[in-house]
Parts: structure tokens; sequence; C-alpha cells
């Protein structure tokens, strides 16, 4: 198939100060689209390659180096370097091409800013955003290393944020290996960010790279340079002089980054990552001076973990004797119950597809309460068991859109509030019939005047020849027409009187109530905090040991604290890990994620 070719000159004059117009195609492949930036060590231009159909930055040579000899073989090394280097957070070089007698290299292009104009921008990020970039270029930084390289030239300039805020190090002009390195080319760089020996000439390694390293973290916390020139006169004053309650362990590590003497930074960006994911790593000369301050004898360590490890398996044996959902077991799986649960609602006229979902576990503390101080021993645990009323229930949500709780936690059958048309929430007794029940409906749908009752009580598992409609009003707060309640009792428990109230909206369910004359406010209308009584006696001894866990554990991290032994990290991960191996209450399902029976 015959192309004609593409034009090589620009269509029109280039703008003031750039050697190329936008349009205007290189190599017969890439069309200029539009200048990003220009420096002394180059002009940088975005293009699209018409090859491949994506879009490419072109690093030009300043017109006074183009026909520099050693320049251009530091052109090629700066292809040859950065080619080897493989890593997400590293931007890709692709190759080197000619316009001309113009060479120029092509590598990714980033939309995005550097951490330069961010800071400038911004002042200094988040804290936890900090850690986040500062691990990304150390990873960056030691795939350079990996490769025998050094960039020597790392600075906030150098360093892009893409558009989701992804590390991209740039800039691979100096990059070169130790050993290849003239005397006087050790002193390339940019001075305000080179190690004081880098700049004395005497030699450059890969902690140079890392004292480097320290001076854009130090940048990066505290919006503000560690050293307002070149001089290194004096040690840096400390980040958290300039930002109240930072990390210490961010501190120490930019400030061991900052050391004048190479032996005591960090060897390598490596270190440094690990120093940032799992607190300070120590000095070898740290190590040694710290003798034997703080160690135990071995007998007494062995002590203390076998007393942590009963106490742990006390807690877990306790643990099933004091949650209710272990003297009260659900009949059904809980993916079974989302399934029934979503069934139901799709029958009550609410059949769209729900764009997100989430289910879980909850007590009715107010009922619970009352039935504990009122029901003497077994006698309460055959009343929850038959589970009407519910003391313990499954809910199931669903929305057209997303479900974001209002409050810090999880999303509950009270958060979000049920405010957005299509919103539902079906709650399960530990049978599996249905208690209770809210939608908000779509004031602009069509449908029948008169409700379905009938289906309302086969939910329920409830027969409505034994109720009679009472004229009362109902306690719900949902848009409705239609509204009615019915008094009577269920055939397998004729003791216990039961109450039914309903509404409807254009012949659509929106709220369904089944619970007992004098009962109190929904748990879902006025939710309250959850609480989960069980044996009063196996519960005691379950809060003492927690309470003496506890207690236990904030001593220990009192003490590491004020030895400045804490490792923060690691105890935020402990925590995580603690929480997730606790029961759940409550989980949530992705959108568009079907639950299906087992």
């Amino acid at each position: 198939m015959h192309h004609d070719p593409e034009p090589t000159g620009p269509y029109l004059p280039p703008p003031p100060g750039e050697r190329f117009a936008p349009g205007t195609v290189l190599a017969g492949r890439y069309r200029v689209v539009a200048a990003l930036g220009r420096g002394g060590m180059g002009e940088v231009y975005r293009a699209d390659d018409l090859s491949l159909g994506q879009p490419v930055a072109l690093k030009f040579l300043p017109e006074h180096l183009a026909a520099d000899g050693d320049r251009l073989a530091r052109f090629r090394k700066e292809v040859a370097a950065a080619r080897k280097v493989s890593q997400p957070n590293v931007c890709r070089v692709y190759d080197l091409a000619e316009h001309g007698s113009q060479p120029f290299l092509t590598m990714e292009y980033i939309d995005g800013e550097d951490l330069a104009s961010l800071l400038k921008r911004v002042g200094r990020v988040p804290e936890v955003k900090g850690i986040e970039i500062a691990r990304q270029l150390c990873g960056a930084l030691a795939a350079v290393h990996d490769q025998g390289l050094l960039h020597r030239d790392l600075k906030p300039a150098n360093v892009m944020l893409d558009g989701r805020g992804r590390v991209r190090l740039t800039d691979f002009g100096l990059a070169a290996a130790a050993e290849d390195l003239s005397a006087t080319e050790v002193r390339s760089g940019t001075p305000l960010y080179q190690a004081p020996v880098q700049a004395a000439g005497r030699e450059v390694t890969a902690r140079s790279d890392v004292y480097a390293l320290g001076l854009v973290l130090y940048e990066l916390f505290t919006g503000r340079r560690a050293f307002a020139d070149a001089k290194r006169d004096a040690p840096p004053s400390k980040p958290s002089s300039h930002v109240a309650g930072l990390n210490p362990a961010v501190e120490r590590v930019i400030l061991r980054c900052l050391e004048p003497d190479p032996a005591g930074r960090p060897r390598s960006a490596a270190e440094v990552l690990a120093a940032l994911a799992a607190g300070e790593t120590p000095s070898p000369k740290l190590v040694a001076d710290a003798g034997e301050v703080g160690l135990i004898r071995p007998w007494v360590g062995l002590a203390l973990l076998a007393a942590v490890l009963i106490g742990i398996g006390a807690v877990a044996i306790l643990n099933e004797r004091v949650r209710l959902f272990s003297r009260v077991p659900f009949a059904h799986p809980p993916a079974e119950l989302a399934f029934q649960a979503r069934q139901l609602i799709g029958r009550f006229g609410y059949s769209d597809p729900p764009a997100d979902t989430a289910w879980g576990i909850q007590d009715d503390v107010e009922y619970l309460d009352r039935l504990f101080h009122a029901a003497p021993g077994e006698s309460r645990w055959l009343t929850l068991a038959y589970g009407r009323p519910a003391g313990t229930f499954f809910w199931y949500r669903q929305s057209q859109g997303p479900l974001t709780a209002t409050r810090p936690g999880p999303i509950t059958p009270a958060d979000p509030p049920l405010i957005t048309p299509g919103m539902a929430t079906a709650l399960l007794d530990v049978k599996g019939r249905l208690v209770e029940f809210h939608a908000t409906p779509d004031p602009g749908i069509a449908g029948p005047a008169d409700p379905n009752w009938n289906l309302v009580f086969a939910a329920s598992g409830l027969d409505r020849a034994a109720f009679r409609p009472v004229d009362e009003p109902p306690h719900f707060v949902a848009p409705a027409d239609r509204w009615m309640v019915w008094v009577g009792t269920d055939a397998d428990r004729t003791d216990i009187p039961v109450r039914v109230e309903a509404a409807a909206y254009r012949g659509r369910l929106v709220y369904l109530r089944v619970t007992s004359p004098g009962a109190g406010p929904s748990p879902v209308l006025m939710p309250r905090p959850a609480a989960d009584p069980g044996d009063p006696i196996w519960q005691r001894w379950y809060l003492v040991l927690i309470a003496a866990l506890g207690t236990g554990l904030i001593l220990l991290a009192r003490a590491n604290l004020r030895t400045g032994r804490a490792d923060r990290v690691g105890a935020a991960r402990l925590a995580g890990v603690t929480a997730g191996i606790t029961p759940l209450k409550a989980v949530t399902q992705p959108a568009g994620t079907a639950v299906a029976p087992r």
C-alpha cells in the first residue's frame, strides 16, 4: 500500500526560542506537538510517534553542543545507560535518532510535573504521600545502582510525578559507572545537590547518590532545602524543626543520608528503602556502639513469649464463648443470605442490577439489653435462636451508585443514609426470614395503587390469616402513599405477639418491620453502638485478659518510644494483622460482584 511521505518541515515558523514548530515531522516519524522545556543541557519536546501511535518525548542537545564530539559521545552513553535500567519508576529511554545533522533521543512521555515544580507550588507534601514518593524514588535509584551505574544528578527537577502520582526518575545525562569517570568528571552535576566529597572532586560513589537522595527527601518532607547554597560547613537543621510531628524514623533516615562522612550513610538506596519500609536500619557503627543495653536474659524472653502465647490462646478460646453469633448461629452462610436478600429486593420491584452492595451482621443492642435483664439462664438463648424478635440479624444493602460511608469506618445499615433512589436495605433473622426492609423509590415511577401485602408476609415467614389490621400509625420515615399495621402471632410461637408495619409507594414496598409490640426504635433508623452480650462469667475473664494484654502492650510501646527503639511502621502493620484476624462484622462487595448461594 502506497503512503505519501510525511512533510519534514514546519508548517509555521517555530515560536521564539524554540527550534521546531508544532506539526514538524522529525526523522519521518515523530510529529512535534509542543516544547516541554529547555536548559543548559538540552531541549525537550512532546511529539507523537506516527509509527506506533503513542506520545513520546524528544530530547535534543543545545545547538552549540550538537557538533561537540565529546558531548555527542556522552549523549549516546546516556541512551545506553538508561536502557540498562528497567523499573516502573524509571523513565524509559527508547532510542537515539537523527533529524538532519541534529541527534536526539526518544523517551517515554510523562504527563505530569516534576517534583521541583510541585514543591514550589504546594510547599511540602503530606507525610503519608511523602513516604510513598520516597519509597518509589528509592526503588528507582536502587535499580540504577543494581546496574552498576551512578545517577550523579539526582534533584527534584529530575523526579517526575505522572498523572496518577507515580514517581519517574529521569535525566541520565550524567549516569555512568564509577570506574568510567575521569578525575575531571567527578564534580559534574548540580552543585546544590552534591555530597561534600564529590563537590571537593575527590570521589563519587553510590553513597554520593544517597546524599543527593537525602537532600531531595529533606525538601520533600519540609518544603525547604537542607542548605541554602552549595556550602556544607555546618550540619543541616533537623527536619522536625520545620515540621511538627514528623515521624522520627523518617527524620533519622534523612539525617543519616546527609552524614558528611560517606561511611556514616546508608550503603545504597535499597538500604534507605528498607529503613523507610520497616524503621531505621542501623549502621554497623551504631550496632557496635550499642553494646548490650536493653538486652534481657534468655529465660526471661522465653517466659514472656510463653505468657503471650498462652494469653492469645485463652483469648481465642474465650472469644468463642462470648460472641453472640457463636451461641446463636445463622441457619445459612452469609453468601446465601446475601443472595436471598437480593432476590427479595428484586421481587419488591427494585430489579435493576446494583452498582454496589454491602452486607454484615449486627445486633439490636436495645432489645438484647432488655432480654438479658429480663430472661433467666438458658431461656434467653432459646428466644434468640428462634429469631423473633431478632436480637442479631444479617443485613444487606444495595445501591445504584457507590456506597460510601459518611463517617470514618465501614458501611453500616444506616450509613450512608438511604437518600438515593434505588437504595435498599434488607434485614434477615437467624432463620433467614425478612424482619425489616427500607428502600428509597424513584419519585417518577409508575405502579399499581395497591401493593401485594401477601408477598410481605411470605417473605417474613408469617401467615397473613393469623393477623388483623389495626388503626395505628407505623414508625417509618420513607415517602409512602399506602401504609398498614397488623398484629397477631406466629403459628410456631403463639405466646409471642408479633407486630407487622409496612408502607408502599405506588405499589412498591418502601418500609417493613416485623417486631413485638413495645419494641424499641429500628436499628437502621436510629443506629446505636454495637454490643455483643455473652455469658457474663466468661465475658468478665475475656475482658480481663484483653485489658491485661492491652496494658502490657501500651507499657511496652511507651518504653520503646522513650528509648527511641520504636518501629512505628512495624507497629502499624502488626495492628493491621491483629484487626484482620478478629471476627468480621461487615463485608463490602465491590461494584458488579455477583453474590450466589453455595
